[in-house]
């Protein structure tokens, strides 16, 4: 119980302290057109491939955790039939 207090404090503290990043995008925004505007799709690509990657990310990295807590679920289980 004092794990998951802490666990949820901890994550409301990091919801709270969030620091707004709204100035890349302009940024990147001009680039793109500019790129694209001379022809060079290279870079809108680029930044495309970039955002899927950053998108599949947090759901690969809880698709793995959801993997191990699964087969150390399932180990703990097996571990108790035994007995």
């Amino acid at each position: 119980m004092q794990k998951a207090l802490k666990i949820g404090f901890l994550s409301l503290i990091a919801l709270l302290l969030h620091t707004a990043t709204y100035a890349q995008c302009a940024m990147c925004r001009a680039s793109v057109e500019n790129n694209v505007s001379n022809g060079d799709t290279s870079v809108a690509a680029g930044l495309n491939l970039g955002i899927m990657y950053l998108f599949v990310m947090p759901y690969l990295i809880a698709m793995v955790l959801g993997f191990f807590w699964y087969r150390n679920a399932k180990k703990r289980k097996a571990k108790i039939a035994m007995h």
